[in-house]
């Protein structure tokens, strides 16, 4: 066992180290794996493996959902359903007291429903809402911190890229973790909400009231965003009721975005092929992760270190609640500094196996699903705490002029929020598989 442990440890340290030296994810994953195989085995068994195991990986039909949603975002940004959600959000409550902010998380909330993407979200809400928070005073830290915290709802609202990854990695129901993503997502969107309202209770000035708008504009803005919410109704819905496969679901979301866009002229040809072209970077991306993480993954199962740590684990007696919570931990000291899809490759093949092995009164399948929600909520507070927090680097660089603590201090309401979150989800798993339990 001890032998085990070493091979696999010593496969660790050489995979940090090349991180150390700023080597991609996917490439000194790669590396690393194929190290590891060859020592274990020998090379012309990891030649013959290396020959199969692209072309099976990516000739998965499972995994053409993740170019569709990543698509599907890309067209909704450019065709203006972003800038239309905030609008008539802000039509119903941006008079009210903070209530810009408020709709930035409203808007962004129904955004993720037709994204799945937080650096996106971000990125998105950072061009069409900060210019308006800004002019009508609001706080800057405050501003930019929002448009963070709310840029996570692209993955904590179904549909999520990282919940597709974790669920091909983990060979899980993608539509049952979409279930159960929901509640925890709403949940998020809530407290965010009731954060702005009981900050702004205490410092009016981080968001004032912006100016009423008239009844007949507020008509036109709702109007307007008929479109997107009949979208994501369709996509969500339609997972839900079983109507379409996510990958079915995706392309039919896919091809309404790019039908309201255009017949709104709202998006021209330029557009969506831009829009192709960054999915086809995005997508590459996350696909070289993947490689490598099957790679890294078939190193560690020959070395059985996995296996063996289930079941050591699982014979120490440890509270299984510790256990999972010492997990989760693990995972937010590794957001900090490790870009969220690559994080849960890595750790996925270590931690599943012993989560699954113990005894949390579920079923192996919604231990495993619950499970994912953990890991995607914990995920998303990697994406916003100190000292790296992904989309506080993207909203930093849209706004320039606003020093990256201050965006960081306007984050630190949400983080509250987010970690009570966290544990209501951890204390009451019922909270994640309601919906699966009562849909499937």
């Amino acid at each position: 066992m001890a032998e085990e442990f070493v091979v696999a440890g010593a496969g660790f340290a050489a995979l940090l180290g090349l991180l150390a030296l700023r080597c991609p994810i996917g490439l000194a994953m790669l590396v690393v794996g194929c190290a590891g195989y060859a020592h274990i085995v020998d090379a012309t068994r990891l030649l013959a493996y290396l020959k199969t195991t692209p072309f099976f990986l990516f000739a998965n039909y499972t995994l053409s959902v993740i170019p569709l949603f990543i698509l599907m975002g890309a067209l909704a940004e450019r065709g203006g359903l972003a800038r239309d959600l905030f609008t008539a959000a802000n039509a119903l409550v941006g008079h009210k007291r903070g209530g810009l902010a408020m709709a930035v998380i409203g808007a962004c909330a129904g955004f993720g429903a037709v994204c799945g993407s937080s650096v996106a979200t971000t990125a998105t809400f950072g061009r069409a809402a900060l210019p308006e928070l800004r002019r009508y005073g609001a706080e800057a830290g405050f501003a930019t911190g929002t448009i963070a915290v709310g840029g996570v709802l692209g993955i904590l609202i179904p549909p999520s890229v990282i919940l597709v990854v974790y669920a091909i990695s983990t060979e899980q129901n993608i539509a049952r973790l979409f279930m159960a993503a929901l509640i925890p997502g709403l949940m998020a969107s809530a407290f965010y909400i009731l954060t702005i309202w009981v900050v702004v209770r205490r410092r009016p000035g981080l968001c004032p009231a912006g100016p009423r708008v008239s009844a007949q504009d507020r008509r036109a803005a709702l109007r307007a965003v008929v479109p997107v919410l009949s979208i994501a109704v369709v996509v969500v819905g339609g997972i839900y009721g079983g109507i379409f496969t996510p990958t079915e679901s995706a392309a039919v979301g896919c091809v309404a975005t790019l039908l309201t866009g255009l017949l709104r002229r709202s998006l021209s040809a330029r557009a969506v092929v831009e829009a192709i072209k960054a999915t086809a970077e995005t997508t590459a991306m996350i696909f070289a992760i993947l490689l490598g993480a099957e790679v890294f993954n078939a190193f560690l199962a020959l070395s059985q270190a996995p296996d063996l740590l289930a079941v050591w684990v699982s014979e120490q007696g440890f509270p299984p609640l510790g256990v999972l919570c010492a997990f989760l931990a693990v995972y937010l000291v590794l957001g900090a500094v490790m870009d969220e899809l690559a994080m849960m490759l890595l750790t996925l093949p270590v931690f599943f196996p012993v989560i699954t092995a113990l005894d949390f009164g579920l079923t192996g399948e919604e231990t495993a699903i619950w499970f994912g929600i953990l890991v995607l909520i914990v995920v998303g507070i990697g994406l916003t705490a100190p000292p790296i927090g992904l989309n506080v680097f993207v909203v930093s660089g849209l706004a320039r002029d606003v020093p990256i603590g201050a965006t960081y201090r306007g984050v630190l309401p949400y983080l509250v929020t987010d970690f009570i979150r966290l544990g209501l989800c951890i204390a009451f798993p019922g909270l994640s598989l309601l919906l699966v339990r009562l849909l499937s």
